[in-house]
């Protein structure tokens, strides 16, 4: 007696519709699914490029997926987009980008500009923030107002850098010297016996809420 087994690309394709279907702010029903030797084709319309998005990132979270194909069109993109619309992809934008809590980031659209206001915590954010509203259709310009907040804590910062001193056993912390300016550029000085050790300072340097830029300027001297 002979037992019938399901090609693997039919189980990856159930995984995937599977998958989508759980997906918040995606239709399912508006997308094909395609799979062929685990590389994935994802075609058809969806309302919105923020739901494009999310129905690719959906695509890659499925075990077995070796390439994902993405040719789904945005309905919007036909036409003529106006305010509303573009306003409607960026809260959805803003809301599906994992780097930014979307609740600290304000949006206004005029003439398909949109202006971003609010504040965050890292330099990162404030660019992830940019550029998943730059990439919208039918957006015309952003202009990223968004400020970091709170301010580099120089004492905060300094104790930390001192911890991480500790761990790697630098024997005189007080060989790093630490200053931040007014537009959070953290300017590292001073020696260290190990790169691992010039490392970890820089991690912990970049790691500080309103932190825009490092220059880890640490001598290496064993």
């Amino acid at each position: 007696m002979t037992t019938s087994r399901q090609h693997p690309d039919t189980i990856l394709k159930d995984l995937l519709v599977g998958e989508l279907e759980r997906a918040p702010g995606v239709d399912s029903t508006r997308i094909g699914v395609g799979v062929t030797d685990g590389a994935v084709t994802l075609s058809d319309e969806v309302e919105t490029y923020p739901e494009k998005r999310l129905a690719e990132r959906a695509a890659h979270r499925v075990k077995g997926v070796h390439a994902v194909a993405e040719e789904i069109t945005v309905r919007s993109s036909r036409g003529r987009t106006n305010d509303t619309d573009v306003a409607r992809a960026v809260g959805l934008a803003l809301e599906s980008e994992a780097a930014i809590d979307a609740d600290l980031v304000t949006a206004m659209v005029e003439d398909r500009v949109v202006t971003l206001d609010g504040a965050v915590a890292h330099q990162h954010q404030r660019e992830a923030a940019g550029q998943a509203v730059r990439r919208l259709e039918g957006v015309r310009d952003v202009r990223n107002n968004i400020v970091l907040a709170p301010p580099v804590s120089l004492s905060a910062l300094r104790t930390d850098i001192e911890e991480v001193l500790v761990r790697e056993a630098v024997l005189d912390a007080r060989r790093c010297l630490v200053s931040v300016d007014e537009d959070g550029e953290v300017t590292v000085d001073g020696a260290v016996t190990t790169a691992a050790q010039k490392a970890a300072v820089g991690r912990v340097a970049w790691a500080a809420p309103g932190v825009t830029s490092v220059r880890n300027r640490l001598e290496v001297l064993p």
